[in-house]
């Protein structure tokens, strides 16, 4: 990076800053009325957001069975309802639409694909004498769903164009990668970054690069470390020349790039990205956040394998890294917003038995351990768990062989397969979804070591555990007729760890 790329990069940290001051000088006026706290909501793909943004909300306003959050089960939270959303330029989450798709058609919500925002309001009574007698509280809850792609983008506004290609290059080299990304790096290898610039040429190396992060995410592979996020989900810029780049050989500290070259051209649609895309969401939605929680698909990269269990290590990293965090005050809430809170919840813990939920949250702990480092010795509270928002299966004991053995009962969604039986999405089964390993050193020393005699411990395992998608549940009734709320595993203590002290 040469001087003048410095003073341009300081520059703009500092006009960032300073925009991001003034709005949360904005946020903090509103608050003096009614106080708020931005939750954020996000995951790598298929990790549940929606899912558990609605099944929040769900049990909030609806009474939902929620005895570890304080505030509800202590008969202190009066009422939770729907209001209408402070930034009128944010799409508001579709809450209704996807109540319908759990409750009455039994099928899972549309995935996140862009920002979106809901305000949750809650009217609650202090557990301090001292504050009841002060009156009732009401606590604004904003939720800002967002594409935990997007995330991984944020450590590009860091990075000059020479290192991104660099890096990218590296992984798409990797052992695990190289054939996924054969025709890319085919394409790449062949590009002499120092020719003339070309539209044909770079909207053939984009594409390539394209299909080649596409298949990365696909079930058989689930890679996570996959930015730049907004290639896999363009939106309204597809097509645009800022999503019509692509990593080149470029040497770290070479020189300039001459101006009319490939590289140059390269070069500069990076930087309308990190200008155009990643900046305004880091200014407009990330930065302003109070906590946030991470939701990790654990069980979708156990079933692919080793490499994709050392990829989202790798991710959750580079999340973390991108988030603000530190310990939260008056001052510090006005002029530089931070993360206080962060909390790790593998989904989906209703595809295992309960026997093996501490099992799953401790492989989390592991996948995060790394991270959290960093958020800890910023002063943030950080946390892990292993959760389900919707629990889709019940419980029971099936007799195999003569064994008795743990198993779920649920109604795999169509087309599922087991053991070469297909479901019809109408068919419920019992089904023994094998175990964890009791260490979840297992797993990484498999996923770290290249040595072949190492690998057979949790090979083994790993053959033995079946994962399946299940539709989600019919809500039980009262004796009165009255439907329940969604049903869950942990949503109450998630929800105690993200808001409980604000309701305290």
């Amino acid at each position: 990076m040469n001087a003048l790329e410095v003073r341009l990069n300081t520059f703009n940290k500092l006009t960032e800053e300073t925009r991001l001051t003034l709005a949360n000088l904005a946020d903090a006026a509103g608050d003096l009325t009614v106080p708020s706290v931005r939750l954020g909501v996000t995951g790598l793909a298929r990790s549940g957001k929606t899912v558990f943004l609605t099944a929040l909300v769900h049990n909030l306003v609806h009474g939902g069975r929620l005895p570890v959050f304080s505030a509800a089960s202590g008969h202190r939270m009066t009422s939770a309802r729907l209001k209408p959303q402070p930034d009128d330029t944010v799409p508001r989450f579709d809450y209704e639409a996807h109540v319908d798709a759990l409750v009455k058609d039994r099928v899972w919500p549309e995935s996140t694909r862009q920002v979106s925002e809901l305000r949750l309001t809650i009217d609650y009574e202090s557990a301090s004498y001292f504050y009841r007698k002060l009156g009732p509280g009401r606590l604004h809850v904003d939720l800002i769903d967002y594409p935990g792609e997007w995330l991984l983008d944020l450590p590009l506004l860091n990075k000059s164009y020479a290192q991104f290609s660099a890096e990218a290059l590296q992984r798409a080299r990797a052992q695990n990668r190289s054939e996924i990304a054969g025709p890319f790096l085919k394409a790449a290898e062949g590009a002499d970054p120092d020719s003339e610039e070309s539209e044909p040429v770079a909207q053939d190396l984009a594409a390539r690069f394209k299909a080649y992060l596409t298949a990365c995410r696909a079930d058989t592979h689930a890679l996570s470390m996959l930015p730049p996020g907004r290639f896999l989900m363009p939106g309204d810029l597809d097509g645009s020349p800022a999503l019509t780049f692509a990593p080149l050989d470029v040497v770290a500290d070479a020189p300039a790039a001459r101006t009319g070259t490939l590289r140059a051209m390269m070069e500069r649609r990076y930087e309308a990205y990190k200008t155009h895309v990643v900046r305004p969401f880091f200014r407009n939605h990330f930065a302003r956040l109070d906590r946030q929680i991470v939701l990790v698909d654990v069980l979708h990269a156990l079933n692919a394998g080793p490499h994709a269990i050392t990829d989202l290590e790798i991710a959750l990293s580079e999340v973390l890294s991108a988030f603000r965090p530190g310990r939260r005050s008056w001052l510090s809430s006005i002029l530089t917003r931070r993360i206080d809170k962060i909390l790790f919840a593998a989904t989906k813990a209703d595809h295992l038995h309960s026997t093996d939920h501490d099992k799953l949250e401790a492989i989390l702990k592991r996948l995060v351990n790394r991270a959290e480092e960093r958020a800890r010795f910023k002063g943030a509270e950080v946390d892990a768990l292993a959760m389900a928002a919707v629990r889709a299966t019940r419980e029971a004991t099936v007799k195999h062989k003569g064994e008795e053995l743990p198993a779920i009962l649920g109604t795999p969604l169509p087309g599922e397969t087991l053991n070469d039986d297909a479901y019809d999405g109408d068919t419920e089964i019992a089904m023994f979804p094998g175990d964890l390993p009791e260490n979840p050193e297992l797993i990484f020393a498999q996923a770290e070591s290249n040595c072949e005699d190492a690998r057979p411990s949790f090979q083994i395992a790993q053959s033995e555990l079946q994962f399946l998608r299940f539709r989600p549940p019919e809500l039980d009734k009262t004796a009165e007729g009255l439907t329940l709320s969604l049903p869950h595993i942990r949503l109450d203590r998630a929800l105690e760890f993200l808001i409980g002290d604000r309701l305290a």
